[in-house]
């Protein structure tokens, strides 16, 4: 089965072979070694440039448990969640867990809030230990421009800003320092085209700086004890050591194809484009507005077409999609261009669900 589901996603057999190298100790010379490699590689991945401050890092947890830890060393008082899908709204409920105080201000699923709207609630109601915003919103594909974001929250410096990358990292263009960003994160399974369980993040000088002033930031996820740990090289515990040597090689790839990491994000705008000229020609329409919509993931509006009939048949041919997610099941579908595939395999995809929709009559 091909998947093209908006992650986990296909994983070339070339990096499944180096998850089976070996296995070292986690406090071996082999295994510094391998951190002393990375953190280079990792870097572009971010838009750090060489004398950047910034600190990335990478843990083995999911995405959603660098979303606990990028707020237990935010504060311990009031933040505020921008909230347009399902996985957004996970931030403002974790945030909540944890015993803070949440603003949420809400967009329709397949929009983006208004930043006007951000920009009124931080001048009347902060101030906020942190704004908190998925920049891929995976559940409806909406994009959510973060440099607007950051350049609004310079006259609020006590407001960090958290980014969720999950969808985004390594399919478009990031750049933490440019756009104001404290702390971004993401699990390698969907654009990094990794297998899950490892994730990789970045955090600001001033981040860590707030977040050594927080008592209680618990231990598995403190977020200190995470980046500090990675710069010692000594992890805090034992790592999924295999994912760290499929990550180094994924990276390094990465780096050296033709292009470079511009030449993938292109790659990946490319195959969005594709992906919505092909819905549009069935008569279907993007749920987001195309112009805020994600390079990585398409969610189309199935209209009257029956999206569980839809995934069955690609299943048959041999692909995965996915149909749509919480609220919007029945409602749309979505198709994950992410990672490593490119148009020609995109290609395959699109012309067996044309042969599906012949068959179902869509």
């Amino acid at each position: 089965m091909k998947l093209w589901i908006p992650g986990p996603t296909e994983v070339r057999p070339e990096l499944r072979q180096a998850l089976a190298v070996p296995m070292i100790g986690h406090r071996s010379r082999e295994m510094r070694a391998l951190l002393e490699r990375i953190d280079p590689l990792l870097r572009p991945a971010f838009g750090l440039s060489e004398g950047s401050l910034a600190t990335p890092a990478v843990h083995s947890v999911s995405a959603t448990g660098l979303m606990e830890a990028a707020l237990r060393g935010a504060g311990r008082r009031r933040v505020l969640s921008l909230v347009n899908g399902a996985f957004s709204e996970r931030f403002a409920q974790v945030a909540e867990s944890l015993g803070r105080e949440v603003r949420r201000i809400e967009a329709p699923w397949g929009e983006i809030v208004p930043p006007e709207s951000v920009e009124r609630v931080l001048a009347e109601e902060g101030p906020f230990d942190a704004l908190t915003v998925v920049a891929s919103e995976t559940s409806t594909a909406a994009a959510t421009p973060i440099a607007p974001l950051g350049e609004m929250l310079r006259p609020y410096p006590q407001t960090l800003l958290l980014v969720d990358l999950v969808s985004w990292i390594g399919g478009a263009a990031v750049d933490f320092e440019g756009a104001g960003i404290d702390f971004a994160f993401a699990g390698v399974q969907k654009a990094l085209a990794l297998p899950p369980g490892i994730s990789v993040l970045a955090a600001s000088p001033r981040y860590l700086e707030r977040a050594r002033e927080v008592k209680e930031r618990g231990f598995a996820l403190d977020p200190l004890r995470i980046v500090e740990g990675h710069v010692a090289r000594k992890t805090p515990a034992t790592p999924c050591i295999p994912l760290y040597f499929a990550l180094e090689r994924q990276l390094e790839e990465i780096g050296r194809a033709p292009g470079g990491w511009e030449g993938r994000f292109a790659r990946h705008r490319r195959m969005q484009k594709l992906t919505l000229e092909w819905a549009e020609g069935h008569g279907l329409t993007s749920f987001p507005d195309p112009a805020q919509a994600s390079p990585t993931v398409s969610c189309i509006r199935a209209g009257e077409l029956d999206t569980a009939r839809l995934v069955d048949g690609l299943a048959q041919e041999g692909f995965a999609i996915s149909a749509g997610y919480g609220r919007l099941k029945g409602e749309t579908f979505r198709i994950g261009h992410m990672g490593d595939h490119d148009e020609a395999g995109l290609t395959e995809l699109l012309a067996a669900a044309d042969g599906v929709l012949e068959r179902i009559g869509g």
